[in-house]
């Protein structure tokens, strides 16, 4: 299957202005349903508005839950959400949820996005729907037992629980007691300006910032975008899952916590040091013309194992050439023909994968990008959907509105998880991280000058140091040399030279040569440069687990429509803040897990996060994922046995059964403790096991 272009790159506005005319819009055709229409402009609505993911999971499970509410109350059996109307029967059910879903979302947008820089758009673009779909919008009534009333009931319900879930909506989300401790580093100068923790997040000082939606904010820094969001209301986490913090006397819960990340003066310094030198070291791999060519089709890339043990985490990586131990696949595995090879520059590759999956500027943020990637496998699918690739055929609506309250609540509590780690461990990031690093000097050779145990590894050809010789005319570190040689004995490298060297984005290029690395940039333009949080973990990578393990449940397969998902980025049409890339590049991916992981490397070829921020986002999203899907399921009214998480038959889900998981943990095949029936008992399985804690059988 080929993907539309994701949403962030069309042209801002495209959506409202095919809502206005009364064009299907995008994936859209005739046969959508009214739960995709919405759905739709709801994702346009988060790119017309700032760049807040925590905010967006936390709106996109709302509305789909507000969906999932006002499809329910119309059929015996499936339970609600949060709505507490009873069963009503009506004649023409498909009418009066169409009516009801539609209200309450109509209601809800208005709410959520009324102070979005994109408001006076987005307002008429949902009167508009609404006419079109020939509802009322100035029916605001929640009496009786009508569609419209059932459906203003349902968004009246969420504006007042979202006022206290414990995301401080009320005050745009403020944070409450959150305080960075260092000083702000200010990119363009060098080094990081004396911070005062390594370990610690920095934030950043800009004359002026462009968020990834590409709002602009004048002045100052951004504050920390969701340190506090460990108190926010879950859809699918337990009180088994969450850690209580202390710091300075205010609470910080942590759901899923993944334990401590690697820090300066711990034993586990050496991961610190090393983790933030592979992103330095896969900057220098966003050059297409070091005439590195790499085959990029599903032949060499995906089929990754994901490593569980922190010391295996560095060699799941090839530090130096980039990627990961995926091998690959011999054939298609839906299609059993091979996949043709796909030979492109590194260059290209690492550069579009860092664009594509940043999901900015014109961003519906990576939990609203899940959603664009569920409604193209859903379009693909075509009238062949069955929840859970079994039973009946469903129509569109079911399968979209069940999707879409699965989907969002995973991507809802991974906010919740990935967030409230990064709240207390508030862990640095690479542009502070590896300027500090080389501030310090050398940590290679204690006979030579500069020599820091916390400083870069000199690798030659790629991270050396400034010398009489190597900064003599014509030497590869001349032009560094400085006034008087007063740059002799920093570290300098070999990598992506940063927005500087980019003199017009529609026709040039940064490329890749010998700078300071006290100036380091990450693959950024320079109104943006990081992200404004912590951080250890990464959201990218626990929402795309999460979201690859909801996506698999949901169709029954690991494996995109006919074993193939991708998207083409054209030359030279695709990268927005330099020229490229210099020939088509094809995105391509045999699973859902392939697309996970990818994401992931982007944020390393990206310069935002180490390995040590990756691969504990996606273990905590292989537990997410699976215990979302299963109480989703609850509330579609399947049948779950209640009691096959009471592996040692006491009759309670507890610590017992824990011991039993732990002692089968790796087990493969036929096994008791493999809850979800995937032939290994992983997180997967101890994530399911926790979502049913304390039940009785």
């Amino acid at each position: 299957m080929e993907f539309d272009v994701p949403r962030r790159f069309v042209r801002t506005w495209s959506l409202l202005a095919a809502l206005s005319s009364g064009v299907a819009a995008f994936g859209q055709s005739d046969e959508s349903s009214v739960a995709r229409r919405w759905n739709d402009l709801l994702l346009e609505s988060i790119r017309n508005d700032y760049a807040r993911p925590v905010v967006h999971a936390r709106n996109l499970f709302h509305i789909s839950a507000a969906m999932w509410d006002a499809w329910s109350v119309f059929e015996e059996g499936p339970r609600p959400w949060l709505h507490e109307d009873e069963f009503i029967a009506v004649g023409d059910v498909e009418a009066a949820r169409s009516e009801a879903i539609s209200h309450a979302v109509f209601q809800l947008l208005r709410h959520r996005f009324q102070g979005s820089p994109g408001w006076k758009e987005l307002e008429p673009a949902y009167r508009n729907l609404m006419i079109e779909l020939g509802f009322d919008p100035d029916d605001d009534s929640t009496r009786g037992d009508g569609p419209s009333a059932v459906g203003n009931r349902i968004a009246t319900e969420y504006v007042f629980f979202g006022l206290s879930d414990g995301a401080n909506e009320i005050n745009d989300y403020e944070n409450q007691w959150y305080r960075p401790v260092n000083d702000p580093l200010i990119p363009p100068e060098p080094g990081t300006q004396d911070i005062l923790e390594p370990n610690r997040w920095q934030p950043l000082a800009l004359e002026y910032f462009i968020d990834q939606a590409g709002n602009i904010k004048i002045g100052g820094y951004p504050e920390f975008l969701g340190p506090e969001w460990g108190h926010v209301g879950s859809f699918s986490l337990t009180p088994a899952q969450r850690t209580d913090y202390e710091r300075d006397g205010d609470a910080y819960p942590v759901f899923l916590d993944p334990g401590v990340p690697p820090l300066i003066g711990s034993d586990d310094q050496i991961r610190f040091l090393e983790g933030f030198e592979q992103v330095l070291y896969w900057s220098a791999h966003l050059d297409t013309t070091d005439g590195v060519m790499i085959d990029v089709s599903p032949n060499s890339i995906g089929n990754a194992k994901i490593p569980t043990e922190r010391e295996d985490f560095a060699g799941f990586y090839d530090r130096f050439e980039g990627g990961d131990g995926g091998l690959g696949y011999d054939v298609n595995p839906v299609t059993g023909e091979a996949y043709p090879e796909q030979m492109v520059p590194r260059g290209d590759y690492a550069r579009v994968l860092a664009e594509f999956w940043a999901d900015g500027p014109d961003s519906e943020t990576p939990p609203g990008h899940w959603f664009v990637l569920l409604n193209e496998v859903g379009d693909a699918l075509g009238s062949e959907k069955r929840i859970g690739g079994e039973g009946p055929v469903v129509d569109a609506l079911e399968w979209d509105v069940k999707s879409y309250f699965a989907l969002g609540g995973g991507m809802h509590d991974s906010a919740i998880s990935a967030w409230s780690v990064k709240g207390w461990y508030d862990f640095i990031r690479p542009i502070s991280a590896i300027r500090w690093m080389a501030e310090n000097g050398q940590r290679t050779d204690p006979d030579l000058p500069g020599f820091h145990p916390q400083g870069l590894e000199l690798v030659p050809e790629l991270v050396e140091m400034l010398t009489e010789e190597s900064t003599a005319p014509g030497g590869r570190h001349e032009h560094l040399r400085g006034e008087d040689g007063v740059n002799l004995g920093k570290i300098a490298a070999q990598c992506w030279r940063g927005p500087d060297y980019i003199f017009d984005p529609a026709k040039s290029t940064a490329g890749c040569g010998w700078i300071l690395v006290e100036n380091w940039w990450p693959y950024q333009r320079p109104t943006f440069v990081s992200p404004n949080f912590a951080g250890y973990v990464s959201g990218h990578s626990t929402f795309s687990r999460a979201a690859a393990e909801i996506l698999t449940a949901l169709t029954g397969s690991p494996w995109f429509p006919q074993g193939l998902g991708e998207f083409e980025a054209t030359s030279n049409d695709f990268l927005v803040f330099e020229d490229g890339p210099t020939v088509n590049i094809r995105l391509q991916w045999a699973s859902y897990f392939d697309a996970s992981d990818q994401c992931s490397l982007s944020r390393i070829w990206g310069g935002i996060h180490p390995p040590c921020d990756d691969i504990p986002g996606r273990l905590m999203g292989s537990v997410i994922g699976p215990q979302a899907w299963s109480l989703a399921i609850e509330h579609f009214g399947e049948i779950v046995d209640p009691c096959r998480e009471d592996l040692d038959g006491n009759g309670t889900v507890g610590g017992g059964d824990v011991g039993m998981m732990l002692a089968a943990w790796g087990c493969e095949g036929d096994c008791d403790a493999d809850l979800n029936q995937d032939g290994l008992v992983n997180g997967t399985d101890l994530g399911l096991l926790f979502a049913a804690w304390n039940s009785d059988c």
